[in-house]
């Protein structure tokens, strides 16, 4: 199986959120494939099941190294990097995967003939539990005062749920650390199970928010950038009128205190009925291989 290594949400080589991306998987089973992900120990690892050139629509399985996801924004952007990089071989406006959760589509900007932004819409938010501010704050090692008492500690779901976590101060964001046996024993009667934290305090002035996110249930410590999950802040931030319009296109950070600095570009609009989604974000090859 020929593979590419992908840097996604990366304004650079050797920034953002790593992927691997199969390609020509054959028949392999889903044991197999998480095999494989847990050997590439990436965030996520994604396989081209299945492959429309026509329609320009592919099927495609995520892997953390732990389970299956039914979608995933950072594979999905830099998946669709690579279809069109390796398999379309021309420019073309958008490319839809056919994930677990349903069919999204990446619309691709340009510069000097190369992909330069990928955009997805992904699904309309769905709002689900809210949580009270202790419990959550004491499984990331913060103080309920932590907590902005503003907004809501919320689950929230653009195709794979997470709990949605407004932090006040940078301070408190860099100082959060995931006590993985509490978290993993609170979120065993909860739909989401991995939460993003974010706060109002960037370490740019070019940027709007800084966000970290916990994965420890899907066998990852602290993941660099989280497309699904900047989804759901996308929508959060249009719900609850966080920069006080239903409106939002701001800048998000991720990924400094892992090493992997991060950006992630977030529009949302609350319509009234429904909520538009759309996450954006660069992507870099770094690397091409074979399993043997």
């Amino acid at each position: 199986m020929r593979f590419n290594i992908v840097d996604v949400f990366a304004e650079a080589k050797y920034q953002g959120n790593q992927l691997a991306v199969f390609r020509d998987v054959g028949g392999i089973s889903g044991e197999e494939m998480q095999l494989v992900a847990r050997e590439m120990n990436f965030s996520e690892t994604t396989f081209i099941v299945g492959e429309d050139a026509e329609r320009r629509t592919f099927g495609v399985r995520i892997f953390t190294p732990a389970r299956e996801v039914p979608f995933a924004g950072h594979p999905t952007l830099g998946t669709a990097y690579v279809i069109q990089r390796l398999i379309l071989s021309e420019p073309v406006e958008e490319i839809v995967l056919d994930v677990k959760a349903g069919r999204i589509p990446v619309r691709i900007s340009y510069r000097h003939g190369a992909p330069d932004v990928l955009w997805m819409k992904q699904l309309s938010p769905t709002f689900g539990r809210i949580h009270e501010p202790g419990p959550i704050a004491e499984f990331l090692g913060l103080s309920p005062g932590d907590i902005d008492p503003r907004f809501p500690v919320q689950e929230v779901s653009t195709g794979l749920p997470f709990f949605i976590v407004p932090v006040r101060t940078g301070a408190a964001l860099r100082r959060a650390r995931a006590d993985k046996a509490k978290l993993l024993r609170y979120v065993e009667g909860t739909e989401a199970k991995a939460p993003l934290i974010f706060c109002p305090e960037p370490r740019s002035r070019e940027h709007h928010l800084e966000a970290r996110m916990f994965g420890v249930y899907y066998g990852i410590e602290e993941d660099p950038a989280t497309g699904s999950g900047n989804g759901c802040l996308a929508g959060y931030l249009a719900k609850y009128r966080y920069f006080g319009e239903p409106k939002v296109d701001v800048m998000g950070e991720q990924g400094y205190e892992v090493g992997r600095p991060s950006l992630l570009y977030l529009r949302s609009e609350d319509n009234g009925s429904t909520i538009d989604v759309r996450v954006g974000g660069k992507a870099v090859m770094i690397a091409e291989g074979e399993l043997i």
